[in-house]
């Protein structure tokens, strides 16, 4: 399992956008229902700096996101856009859970 949290401030004024292009990615994963692939996304209180985590249940499932048209097109407006904050990854090392990941 790899887990990942990707965190970054957008500028003010694009926000709500970057919220619309998320909406698109998560439609896309819930409809290719993929059985290796946890995706969530959140957005702070200041309501421009946005929280993902990304859990893939093994490596064949890291190549799910990245090969979608709608995160493709997500990753170009932010790029588009330069975050205030650029995007920072972290890998992370689970070390327990109240639920299962995969069944």
């Amino acid at each position: 399992m790899k887990i990942a949290k990707i965190q970054y401030t957008v500028q003010p004024g694009f926000a709500e956008k970057n919220k619309q292009n998320i909406a698109k990615v998560m439609q896309e994963l819930r409809s290719l229902n993929h059985p290796g692939v946890r995706y969530s996304a959140y957005v702070l209180d200041d309501g421009k700096s946005f929280v993902h985590f990304v859990i893939f249940k093994d490596e064949e499932a890291t190549k799910v996101i990245g090969s979608l048209a709608s995160f493709k097109h997500f990753q170009s407006e932010l790029i588009a856009s330069p975050p205030e904050i650029p995007p920072v990854f972290e890998n992370l090392a689970l070390v327990d859970s109240s639920w299962d990941f995969f069944d």
